[in-house]
C-alpha cells in the first residue's frame, strides 16, 4: 500500500511499514513543514493515506471537507509506544483496502475505521 507520513508520525513506523514491503514517503524528507492543505492534496494526488498524529488533519477533513486517500491517526501515549510500529503494521495486513478513502483511529488495544471521506 501507498502512504504519506506526515512529520507527526513516529518515524519509527516509517521505517516498520517501509520494511514491510509498503510505499512510505515522509513528509519530513521530501517537504519539510509542508502546510497541512498541501500534505492533505497530496494524499489526493498521489493516491496515499496520510498516517499522522496531528489532530488538525480531522479537522481538514471532517468541518472543512477537503478529499483524502485516507487518514491513519495515531493516539497512543508514551508508556506504550514502543508497540506501536508493530500495531500499525498488523493493522494494514488486516484491513488493507478498507483503509483507502477512511478516517481510522490507532489507540491502544483497539482501531476504529471511521466513515469514507470520499
Amino acid at each position: 500500500m501507498r502512504f504519506l507520513a506526515d512529520e507527526s508520525c513516529d518515524f519509527a513506523v516509517v521505517r516498520a511499514l517501509r520494511a514491510a514491503g509498503h510505499d512510505v514517503v515522509a513528509v519530513a524528507e521530501i517537504s519539510p513543514r509542508a502546510d497541512d492543505v498541501v500534505v492533505i492534496d497530496k494524499t489526493v494526488g498521489e493516491q496515499r493515506i496520510l498516517i499522522t498524529e496531528d489532530k488538525d488533519f480531522g479537522q481538514l477533513v471532517y468541518a472543512d471537507k477537503r478529499a483524502s486517500g485516507g487518514v491513519l491517526f495515531i493516539r497512543f501515549p508514551a508508556g506504550v509506544r514502543r508497540s506501536l510500529p508493530q500495531i500499525v503494521v498488523e493493522l494494514v495486513r488486516r484491513k488493507g483496502e478498507q483503509l483507502l478513502g477512511a478516517f481510522v483511529v490507532v489507540q491502544p488495544g483497539r482501531s476504529r475505521v471511521g466513515r469514507s471521506l470520499t
